[in-house]
Order: structure tokens, then C-alpha cells, then sequence
């Protein structure tokens, strides 16, 4: 038996124990795992520091090395979302809703795990820690696949966290790493139907791509970020020049990052100088529509591809839009359903906006940046779904579960 199976159905049996594991028990593996990373922190780096080692050998981008690379704050901050997910209230055994049939049968609906999630991820290691986290809180065995450029940095993430919530009460097996780095190994999760219970993809387009058209098991789609910051002509200049400037440059190699500027024509004249300006100096690269070529010289044409591209770089893509209703069409033909956002300081055009614009989260006044379930006040999150069943946006812990019907009867029969 392979180490994909053999993980595969560890994990399986873990969950049916999992699943009579108090809240208290799931809050103190937290609590532990938190300190562990925190107490294991020079090892975890040093694991760490050999893939972005690695990575650089390898010429790999600065926004991907970006993503793979740790630090005390960045591993302060795995624990902090480890306490604040313990923090939350448990999901599971909640009564959502119940009624009594004419009959006098008792329907009550509960939140119960899902059993066993499959996560594959590309090379970012603080998702072993949020997938983990919320897993254990939501009563669930986790399998992670990560990316091959970040396995010493999940080996040791994994093995900590493993180790403390074992030590606590969670049942041996419920965490689970894949190491083989074979592609093929990705290939035989997806089809482990029947022992893992859904698949959860976190990556880029490629990759979600291949799972959602290969796998066997159930998958909620997390989609590539494609997001656009909408400056309306009615706006505060220093609040948009700030919204754009931070959606971007932040961080942007990560899904939530803005990766085009649609700007209403009445404002483009005077603000989008100030803008690109403060843009290129923060090192963006951008390519503009023909009418913002006219507008500032010096600026790369863009091509119809760039409308569709998620760079997840230090690139970002402008066009001047009429109005509003020109922003939201651009936005329904090229937006991967992800994240965006308006500024303005128009009432009307900011319901219009959010009522039309059809992506998972949409902003008014905001960066994008905030799509993340750390945020959102969930603790982490487990990805962020575009796709319209069962969950959407930053996944916390409810969307790790799922519903079983409890009925009460005195004899009934039909």
C-alpha cells in the first residue's frame, strides 16, 4: 500500500473517532498546537529557509518566493489564527433548525463534520497550520498535498502540529502529510473517493483546473483571483489612490491581491497620474488600454490576454471605463468571480455595484486585501470559494461541515 492510501485511510479512521472528541478536547489541541509552533519557531525556519533556498537556486519569482518564505511574525501569526479559531464558538452538534410534522415526527436539522478533507496546495506553508486548525475544530481528519518547492517547510509545520494534538486527545492519524513529491501521487488522491470525503484545491488557475476536471472525490472549487478596483468619478482622491496602491502592492503574489484598475473617465485625468505614479514607484509594471497610452506616456500596451491574466505580480493592468455600467460589464466578462471593489462616494453607484457585480466578495471603500478569513474573523480559512454550492468566499469552519437530519418519532409508520 502506497503512502497516499495507506495516509488516506489512517485519516478515515481517525475521523469516526474524531467525531465523539469534546469541544474542550478540540480547543486545547489548539491552544497546543499554537504554543508548539511558537516554542519550534527556529526549527520551523530553518526547514524553511532550505526551501526558499531552493526556490532562489531555482529562479523562481520574487512574488513566489514572496509566498513560500516564513518568518517569526509570519508563524506569530499561524498561532495567532490558532487561538482565534479556538476562540470561536464549535459548529458541531449545533441544532440549526427544527419543526414538528402534523404526524408529530420531530425533524431537527444538525451540523456535523464532512469526515475526511483533502487539501492540495502550492507553496504556501501557513496552510498547513489554517487547514489543520480549522479541521480539528469542525471534527475533521485532514490529508495536505503541498506544493514539492515548500515539503520541508510543511514536514515541519505538520509534524508539530501533529504531535500537540496528539498529545491533547486527537486521535493519531488525523493529520496527515503527504510527502511523496511524485505527480503522480496527486493523481492517486484524487481518486481516493469513498475515504476522503471532498477535496479542497488552493493554488493557481493550472491547478484547480486539474482537480475539478480529474478528481473522483467531490471538490469546492477555490478560484484564481482575478480582482479589479473600480475608481468611480466621484471619489475621494486620497482614499482611492490608497485602496489601489495597498489592493496591489501588499502582498501580490496572493489571490486577493488587485490585479486590474478600471477608473471612470471624468476621473482619469487628474487622479490616474497620481496614481500610476505611486504605483511605479512601488516597482508595478503596468499595461494600459489605448486611451490611458494617450493619457501618460511610457506605459506597456495591454493586450486582450492581460484582461484574463491573474499575475500574481508586481503587474497590473488599467483601462479607462465610462462610467459605472462600463466597470461592471468589464467586470462580468473578465472577472474570475473572486474579489471587487468600488470607490466612490456615490451612494446609487456603490448599491449598483454591489448588487450587480457577481464575485464572491465585492468592496466599497475597502482594499481587496481583505478577502481572507483571518480577517473575516473566522480564525484562517480553508481557501476562498468562487464556485456558488455550498460555500463561498473565505471558508471557515461552517463551511467544513455539513447537515444530517435527526428525526424523533413515538411508533410512527407510514
Amino acid at each position: 500500500m502506497g503512502e497516499v492510501q495507506r495516509k488516506s485511510k489512517e485519516a478515515k479512521n481517525a475521523s469516526v473517532r474524531l467525531m465523539s472528541i469534546s469541544s474542550n478536547t478540540k480547543d486545547l489541541a489548539l491552544e497546543a498546537m499554537a504554543k508548539a509552533l511558537e516554542n519550534n519557531m527556529k526549527f520551523i525556519l530553518e526547514e524553511n529557509q532550505k526551501d526558499v533556498d531552493n526556490a532562489i537556486a531555482n529562479e523562481r519569482p520574487n512574488a513566489f518566493i514572496d509566498r513560500l518564505f516564513l518568518n517569526d511574525k509570519r508563524i506569530v501569526d499561524m498561532s495567532e489564527g490558532l487561538r482565534q479559531i479556538k476562540a470561536l464558538p464549535d459548529p458541531i452538534g449545533e441544532t440549526i433548525s427544527g419543526w414538528i410534522r402534523p404526524n408529530g415526527l420531530e425533524v431537527a436539522q444538525h451540523r456535523v463534520p464532512m469526515g475526511v478533507v483533502g487539501i492540495i496546495y502550492e507553496s504556501r506553508p501557513n496552510v498547513t497550520a489554517d487547514a489543520v486548525g480549522l479541521c480539528i475544530k469542525t471534527a475533521n481528519s485532514v490529508v495536505l498535498k503541498g506544493g514539492s518547492d515548500a515539503l520541508y517547510s510543511n514536514q515541519a509545520i505538520a509534524d508539530t502540529l501533529a504531535a500537540a494534538a496528539y498529545r491533547t486527545g486527537i486521535p493519531e492519524g488525523a493529520i496527515q502529510l503527504i510527502c511523496d513529491i511524485d505527480r503522480n501521487s496527486v493523481i492517486e488522491l484524487m481518486q481516493q473517493r469513498g475515504v476522503i470525503d471532498v477535496l479542497i484545491p488552493r493554488g493557481g488557475t493550472g491547478l484547480i483546473k486539474t482537480v475539478v476536471e480529474n478528481s473522483k472525490i467531490p471538490v469546492i472549487e477555490t478560484g484564481a483571483g482575478n480582482c479589479h478596483v473600480y475608481i468611480d468619478e466621484e471619489c475621494d482622491p486620497k482614499m482611492a489612490v490608497n485602496i489601489v496602491v495597498n489592493s496591489k502592492t501588499h502582498r501580490p503574489g496572493v489571490c486577493n491581491a488587485a490585479e486590474k484598475l478600471l477608473i471612470d473617465r471624468k476621473a482619469a485625468k487628474k487622479l490616474l497620474p497620481v496614481i500610476v505614479e505611486q504605483l511605479q514607484f512601488r516597482g508595478v509594471e503596468l499595461r494600459a488600454c489605448p486611451e490611458t497610452l494617450k493619457l501618460i506616456e511610457g506605459l506597456t500596451p495591454a493586450r486582450e490576454e492581460d484582461w484574463h491574466e491573474e499575475y500574481l505580480d508586481l503587474i497590473m493592468a488599467i483601462k479607462i471605463v465610462d462610467g459605472v455600467d462600463e466597470a461592471i460589464s468589464h467586470i462580468a466578462e473578465y472577472s474570475t468571480g473572486h474579489s471587487e471593489a468600488i470607490v466612490t462616494s456615490n451612494i446609487f453607484n456603490a448599491r449598483k455595484f454591489t448588487r450587480e457585480v457577481d464575485s464572491a466578495v465585492v468592496y466599497v471603500n475597502a482594499s481587496t486585501r481583505f478577502t481572507d478569513g483571518f480577517e473575516f474573523g473566522f480564525g484562517a480559512e480553508i481557501g476562498i470559494s468562487t464556485q456558488k454550492l455550498h460555500a463561498r468566499g473565505p471558508m471557515g469552519l461552517e463551511a467544513l461541515t455539513t447537515i444530517k437530519y435527526v428525526v424523533t418519532g413515538t411508533g410512527q409508520i407510514r
